[in-house]
């Protein structure tokens, strides 16, 4: 079903819309949740809170893109389970080695106020980076760090070497820091 028929049935309050988004997104949306989640179940029923998101959201909101639309709720709903977990001393998954990956690129001020505004100034940034970045290179950061597939996926998706994926991260995590030190955003 394409969707734009799926939106149809949910502007119509149709519950056939959850079984045809299930149909059509439930498999990327729960790639997106087993990477970061790392247990089958959790992104189960992490993909299925997504549905209920879906449904309370359309409408009034009418996403342009569903799939963009579903996948970051997906992911803000994984992410914020596994914080959950995480804080229960329970873990797994991609999110934490992204993480750490990155921690020496961007360092997060937490509790102060300005914290939302610089969240954003950095996300933009990091956008705009990646576009004057090959579109490979720019993929291959973005499958690691935003849909925080291990690296080995990642390697046999462009059909290079481990090592060549892991080297090109590193130097695009350089690249990324002196870009947003040349920002004044670190």
């Amino acid at each position: 079903m394409e969707d734009e028929a799926i939106l149809a049935l949910y502007w119509q309050r149709d519950e056939e819309a959850l079984a045809a988004t299930a149909a059509k997104y439930g498999g990327y949306c729960g790639s997106i949740a087993r990477q970061i989640l790392g247990d089958p179940g959790d992104a189960e029923e992490c993909v299925n809170d997504t549905w209920l998101h879906a449904w309370n959201a359309i409408p009034p909101h009418r996403p342009p893109r569903l799939s963009l639309f579903l996948g970051k709720i997906t992911r803000e709903l994984a992410i914020n389970r596994w914080n959950a977990g995480r804080a229960q001393k329970r873990g797994g998954g991609e999110y934490a080695l992204a993480l750490e990956e990155l921690r020496e690129v961007v360092s997060a001020r937490r509790g102060q106020p300005e914290e939302g505004v610089e969240a954003e100034l950095l996300g933009r940034a990091i956008s705009d980076f990646l576009r004057t970045q090959p579109p490979q290179t720019a993929s291959i950061f973005v499958r690691r760090y935003y849909h925080l597939c291990p690296i080995r996926q990642i390697a046999a998706e462009f059909a290079i070497s481990e090592s060549k994926t892991k080297s090109i991260l590193f130097r695009m995590r350089k690249k990324l820091h002196t870009y947003l030190e040349g920002e004044e955003l670190l």
